[in-house]
């Protein structure tokens, strides 16, 4: 079980992107960043969170590059601005890993954990049992458990999720509240 107590600078942040950092566009991806709209609270909440964790890397799956929806030159458009927007605000991302791929089955789409385990492998301090994903759909929950890492669940899509859920190790209805509660233990 997480106790978010015991959470430092020895800590890797997992995060999902649409849906947890930004408002997810219903069955749509964000395709450039006029369409990325921060969630309330949230570039203070990555400031706070850059400060209490070691490293803060996003994993995102993003099939409209793989649908040919997008391209990434426009995905990373948007993570270049995003990460200006965070930084602007004192917070930081050390690291953005994307899946564009179709297949369910590709190592790196989730729920499987490629994307953690390519991060391990280029940030080789990454203590799994100190890591935990944010994400706010079942396939984040399950890609943690997959990693061997903790899973936080925000409700900003899926506010009916059951709980307790043996996936979820912690849930709050928003990023910016699961800062809120770090920074008050």
């Amino acid at each position: 079980m997480l106790d978010i107590k015991q959470i430092d600078k020895t800590w890797t942040l997992f995060l999902d992107r649409d849906g947890v950092i930004n408002h997810e566009k219903h069955q749509d991806y964000v395709y450039n960043y006029d369409e990325f709209i921060f969630y309330d609270g949230v570039i203070e909440a990555m400031k706070t969170l850059s400060d209490l964790f070691g490293l803060v890397i996003i994993t995102t799956n993003q099939r409209g590059v793989g649908r040919g929806l997008m391209t990434e030159a426009d995905l990373k458009l948007i993570h270049d601005q995003m990460i200006t927007d965070i930084e602007k605000a004192g917070g930081r991302i050390d690291g953005i890993y994307y899946c564009v791929a179709n297949d369910a089955n590709d190592p790196c789409r989730k729920p499987n954990p490629g994307m953690i385990l390519l991060a391990k492998k280029e940030y080789p301090n990454i203590d799994l049992q100190k890591s935990l994903i944010v994400g706010n759909n079942m396939s984040d929950m399950e890609f943690g458990r997959n990693a061997g890492i903790h899973t936080v669940f925000v409700k900003t899509t899926q506010p009916e999720q059951a709980l307790p859920n043996p996936a979820i190790d912690l849930a709050f209805n928003t990023l910016p509240d699961f800062a809120k509660a770090l920074q008050t233990v």
